[in-house]
């Protein structure tokens, strides 16, 4: 973790959305934008849709047909427009307008799950938790922390051998680490700054080494 922290990589859109903004209402619904979606795509189809509404009242108030054209191309726009404006109003109706600062409540929302959640809960109100994307339930394996098939897996297995200390750090890092290095299809091991560490990296050598 350490090492990963001096890395010179862009960071996460929903980084940069948080630490502009301060604001959990914007790290919620960028994070459902962005699920499916680049980075690229994300970070600019949020600074779209709230040109015209930034609160959970002006979110409310737009048509659904508003939401989609915003946020296009993010995969699933339309079903995410929906849910966008669902959310908003339900945060408003029931929640006095405030995101609300509790994990299983958050879980309740129609699209949230368990990666959304943990998002809002680091991002949005700075409090621990494992955001398990694609890049951090595919890392660990490679690496050999982990053994598992699902995020939800991965991220149970990790709060029990993660340092709490590393959780509020795990999901940024890794995000870049597995868009910049550890890559899905032809990760660049040669480049890799923990490739020392890591037990696809030593079969691979090994299997190399044996050929």
């Amino acid at each position: 973790m350490r090492t990963l922290r001096k890395q010179p990589w862009a960071r996460p859109a929903l980084t940069n959305i948080a630490e502009r903004s301060r604001d959990t209402f914007k790290v919620l619904i960028s994070c459902i934008i962005s699920l499916r979606t680049k980075d690229a795509v994300t970070a600019a189809a949020s600074g779209r849709l709230y040109a015209l509404a930034e609160t959970p009242e002006q979110m409310m108030r737009l048509k659904a047909a508003q939401i989609a054209r915003a946020i296009y191309p993010a995969g699933f726009y339309r079903t995410k427009a929906k849910r966008i404006k669902e959310i908003a109003k339900r945060i408003v109706e029931e929640h006095g307008g405030r995101v609300p600062e509790d994990f299983e409540t958050l879980l309740s929302f129609k699209g949230v799950g368990r990666k959304t959640a943990n998002i809002v809960m680091v991002y949005g109100f700075g409090r621990e938790g494992l955001p398990i994307d694609v890049h951090c339930h595919r890392v660990p394996n490679r690496l050999g922390w982990v053994q598992t098939k699902t995020p939800e897996q991965t991220e149970e297995e990790l709060r029990k051998i993660l340092p709490k200390q590393y959780w509020m750090d795990f999901n940024n890092l890794f995000v870049q680490f597995g868009q910049n290095v550890c890559r899905p299809v032809r990760p660049k091991c040669g480049e890799c700054p923990v490739s020392t560490h890591c037990a696809y990296y030593r079969e691979t050598y090994r299997s190399k080494q044996a050929a």
